[in-house]
């Protein structure tokens, strides 16, 4: 017999109790989903990301799709947990941008974004032990102040927020690059909208609160 990170226990390879997977290796995610004071375990997606970007796909229709996809790289292991997977993009006048990576690309990105608006969109899928997939897409618009070139790197060094689509963290100085935002439930914009999650494990059986 064995304990999980999440407290479950593991008895001749049954699950006792309601399980719940996150499927990524966001920092941001796990501590997201740790405001809801659900027992979680995390385990990394085995899908490859990019390969899986599909260009003729809508914005809104790719991160639905590549969150599926993340949650159902775990799923085959772990057949009686319940496996989340999320998955956020940014796009602009059609254009999706992916997280930077580095100073010089995000800059790019930025210089793009200042002074619009654009669309910052996050998924989740949460795939059942019985089969089911309950899914879930925000959409929030995000207004930028025109900025100079000065500015954002003054700012890109403070957050270095190279691991974020659009090249920015709205949960630190970020939030001072915009003029105003349009949207339901703030914490999408850090990578998973908890409001609509919350409400599909509730249904779930998941104890929130």
């Amino acid at each position: 017999m064995t304990h999980d990170s999440a407290g479950v226990v593991l008895c001749s390879g049954q699950v006792v109790g309601t399980v719940l997977v996150l499927a990524s290796t966001s920092k941001y995610r796990r501590e997201l989903l740790a405001r809801l004071g659900v027992p979680f375990d995390t385990a990394a997606p085995s899908c490859d990301e990019e390969a899986l970007k599909d260009a003729s796909l809508a914005p809104a229709a790719l991160a639905a799709y590549l969150a599926r996809e993340k949650a159902r790289s775990i799923a085959g292991q772990l057949p009686h947990a319940h496996i989340l997977g999320s998955d956020q993009v940014a796009e602009i006048d059609g254009e999706i941008l992916g997280k930077p990576g580095n100073p010089e690309r995000a800059l790019q990105q930025l210089q793009k974004l200042s002074g619009r608006a654009h669309r910052l969109i996050t998924a989740y899928a949460l795939i059942c032990p019985d089969g089911n997939v309950l899914e879930h897409v925000d959409t929030h618009v995000l207004h930028m102040r025109a900025l100079t070139e000065t500015e954002l790197t003054r700012y890109l060094s403070a957050d270095q927020p190279f691991d974020c689509a659009g090249s920015y963290k709205i949960e630190a100085r970020g939030i001072t690059l915009f003029e105003r935002i349009e949207g339901a439930d703030f914490t999408a914009i850090m990578g998973l909208p908890l409001i609509a999650l919350t409400s599909t494990l509730r249904s779930r059986g998941f104890a929130a609160p």
